[in-house]
């Protein structure tokens, strides 16, 4: 009756759970940050960067952390590489780029002009990818590898899908691309397209997919998740070792004496996380924002956030920190922790177990997320520090022993100016005294030291590499709605004052940028109608010099359908389209009859519907059921309601005549009937996306409330299963005494019944 009643208890707490608790808790969850962000991973030539919410364009740092609002140019003969969760974005020469949004569903990307070549790895249903330009939203349906580049004037976007499917809007009008195809799309109010093969690669290319192999190769893919940004760096320097305690253990390449991580870089300010610290080190940034340090046999060693099939069913993206560090100092932070006084900052990592407590406003949820995605510890532990540090207020929590607080070498400081003016901290650090480094206070916030404008553009110096003036105002089209663009880091700087020195919550953000109301140089995109723009036939057609080396001419009697997935070699595809490609008009059509035989050198486009396959091109004869004149040029240039002439067949049979008109009036008819029957299937199919896009969101929003409410639950069941077994004790304690007293008078208690049983005939008569 206890077990049942104990159930009946927890179904109860759960219905009141979710419809009292389910509500405040997923707008907490609004307040928490992305868990994504995007990291600089390489900068070839003049590379320029200019942090979110200013307007100061500075040098690129490698390993410094992008977000939504920060932007790029890559100058004349440069490029850069950028990474963020499983994909790959990579900048070719005079591209400017920025992040629209990045959040943990959302990628939308800006391009003002120039190149980006995009591998996508892994896409959830729910996820959105989109590339915004002057001219066109387009957004990445799968994983695969795409290009985008935009002409210098903006009025002309070429999308060329070497593996995966994406769709392109603009102008009210949308086209499907699919694996093989390159679309070329002028004009703004109305796109003209122009749907060929993919071109040849260039260097960009070659040097991406030599990019994309090291890291498909990578060794550490086997210790540490893909999600981890920044694990292909690591087979250069440094290797992988198992350890009894804490499993396989990366051990970096040193040859500084007394190494220590968290030394040998800067800190900057980055909203809403606030301070970040970014490495020198080239491989310095998954071990500095994911997993845990130890040292092991004397030696600094990596604990890393595992990969799935380690982790196992339960497996959660792991949830990016800014710094995974403990500080010293005690209440009165900044005083006392150098030798020889003044104002200083000092920090230890956190070794494995132990808890990491944002500064920035977070909800319980994702206090769990970031500690269980990067390391092993109780959940229970967390909820503990979350109460105490989050709910409490009590930053300093007593009764906790850091592994490596004690160990020597392991607490680096420097001075409050350093840590806020993104200087090296290696080359300004403060000699520490270990032994009351080592018993001296650990708090888990962040130093309470308001950042300056040099604490956002961190070690980048000032540079006259910057894109023109011209892109600093082109609009782009959109998709998808992004967010206000981020408030002046001045506004941000007053408000972060008078917080004490901590990160703003997203809502305080959200209201600062509300009252500012920046201009986002954004155009959403009109409800759009899809279009089937008809394949190219270059054979009929004069052919500019880039196609003369087109892939489709060159592989024989492979089909497309078949063919394979790694592009050719030898690439060079121009930025801007050849002019007799870009005054063509959008909606000409080129006959539709299928050709008796295929030519032995050319594509049968198995892949396409129908009305977007090519006709017949090699000019041959063809049996009259197929109604091809083998003397006539083809009409590639009507539009689809031309007709073809009164002129007879080169028979002059008037009966001949009328049957082939019928024919071809029959044919344009089932074209039309088959153009609208694959429009209607695209339009379902953005319906069904949609629809299992905003189901996934809602399934992804109640399985973490339920998994929110299970702990309240088990903690709930916990507690009640004590007090039952006080209970229980308390009762059986209370049970003993009495029989105790009854086993005393035993004796007498057996010597009274016997008259009893006397007595009993005598009543009998009665």
């Amino acid at each position: 009756m206890r077990k049942h009643g104990l159930k009946f208890i927890t179904l109860i707490a759960l219905t009141l759970t979710l419809s009292f608790i389910a509500p405040p808790r997923a707008a907490a969850d609004q307040d928490d940050p992305s868990g994504r962000i995007a990291r600089l991973s390489q900068v070839d030539g003049s590379v320029s960067f200019e942090p979110a919410g200013t307007d100061d364009w500075v040098t690129a740092v490698v390993n410094r952390p992008m977000t939504t609002g920060d932007k790029l140019w890559a100058d004349h003969d440069s490029r850069a590489e950028l990474h963020l969760g499983s994909a790959s974005i990579r900048l070719g020469a005079n591209t400017g780029f920025s992040f629209l949004n990045l959040d943990d569903n959302t990628t939308q990307l800006q391009l003002t002009e120039g190149t980006l070549r995009i591998r996508v790895q892994r896409l959830n249903r729910d996820e959105v990818f989109e590339v915004d330009t002057p001219n066109l939203a387009f957004s990445i349906l799968s994983p695969g590898i795409y290009r985008i580049d935009v002409n210098e004037a903006g009025d002309t976007t070429v999308v060329a899908v070497r593996q995966g499917e994406g769709e392109v809007t603009g102008g009210g009008q949308s086209f499907s691309l699919h694996s093989g195809d390159s679309g070329t799309f002028t004009g703004s109010d109305q796109l003209n397209a122009d749907i060929e093969g993919v071109g040849d690669q260039d260097d960009l290319d070659r040097w991406s997919y030599e990019r994309d192999r090291r890291e498909d190769h990578s060794v550490s893919r086997r210790y540490v998740s893909d999600e981890a940004v920044g694990y292909e760096d690591l087979d250069e320097y440094g290797g992988w070792r198992d350890t009894p305690e804490y499993g396989t253990i990366w051990f970096p390449h040193t040859t500084v004496v007394g190494w220590a991580p968290y030394r040998y870089g800067h800190w900057v300010w980055i909203a809403p996380w606030g301070y970040t610290w970014v490495e020198d080190e080239p491989w310095g940034f998954a071990p500095f924002h994911y997993g845990r340090w130890v040292v092991v046999g004397g030696i600094w060693g990596w604990v890393p956030c595992r990969p799935a099939g380690v982790v196992g069913v339960a497996y959660v993206r792991p949830v990016y920190a800014p710094a995974l560090v403990a500080w010293v100092g005690g209440p009165r932070f900044a005083v006392g922790v150098a030798v020889g006084g003044g104002a200083a900052v000092g920090w230890f990592p956190l070794g494995p177990r132990e808890i990491y407590v944002p500064s920035y406003h977070v909800s319980r949820a994702y206090v769990n997320n970031v500690n269980i995605t990067n390391t092993t510890v109780n959940t229970t532990v967390v909820n503990n520090y979350y109460t105490n540090v989050v709910v409490n207020k009590n930053v300093n929590v007593t009764n906790v022993r850091y592994v490596n607080q004690g160990v020597a070498g392991a607490v680096t400081a420097t001075s409050t100016q350093t840590f806020t003016s993104g200087q090296s901290v290696h080359n300004n650090m403060m000699r520490v005294n270990e032994r009351e480094m080592a018993n001296a206070p650990a708090v888990t916030a962040t130093p309470g030291v308001p950042p300056t404008r040099q604490s956002v553009s961190g070690a980048g110096r000032a540079t006259t590499a910057r894109p023109p003036a011209a892109l600093a105002t082109r609009e782009v089209v959109a998709r998808t709605a992004p967010p206000p663009p981020p408030a002046k880091f001045e506004r941000q700087q007053a408000a972060i004052q008078q917080n004490g020195g901590r990160p703003l919550p997203i809502s305080q953000v959200r209201q600062i940028q509300q009252q500012e109301k920046p201009k986002a140089e954004v155009r959403i995109a009109p409800a759009a109608r899809t279009v089937t723009p008809p394949p190219q036939n270059a054979d009929n057609r004069p052919a500019p010099p880039q196609n003369a080396m087109r892939p489709a001419q060159e592989q024989g009697n492979v089909q497309q359908n078949n063919r394979s997935a790694t592009p050719p070699p030898n690439a060079d595809r121009p930025n801007n389209a050849q002019p007799n490609q870009l005054n063509r008009p959008a909606n000409a059509a080129r006959p539709n009859t299928p050709p008796p035989n295929e030519q032995p050198n050319r594509p049968t486009n198995n892949d396409r519907p129908p009305s977007a396959r090519p006709a017949n091109a090699n000019n041959q004869a063809s049996p009259p059921q197929q109604n091809v004149q083998p003397n006539r040029p083809p009409s590639n240039d009507r539009p689809p309601s031309a007709r073809p002439s009164s002129n007879p067949p080169p028979n002059g049979n008037p009966q001949l005549e009328q049957q082939h008109q019928q024919e071809l009036e029959n044919l344009h008819r089932q074209q039309d009937q088959e153009r609208q029957r694959v429009e209607q299937q695209q339009a379902q199919e953005r319906q069904r996306a949609d629809q299992q896009r905003a189901d996934a969101q809602a399934r992804q929003q109640l399985q973490q409330q339920h998994q929110q409410q299970l702990e309240a639950l088990r903690q709930q069941h916990t507690q009640q299963q004590q007090q039952v077994q006080q209970r229980q004790e308390q009762e059986h304690q209370q049970q003993r005494a009495p029989q105790v007293e009854r086993q005393q008078p035993a004796p007498r208690q057996q010597s009274q019944p016997q008259p009893k049983q006397q007595e009993k005939p005598k009543e009998k008569p009665h």
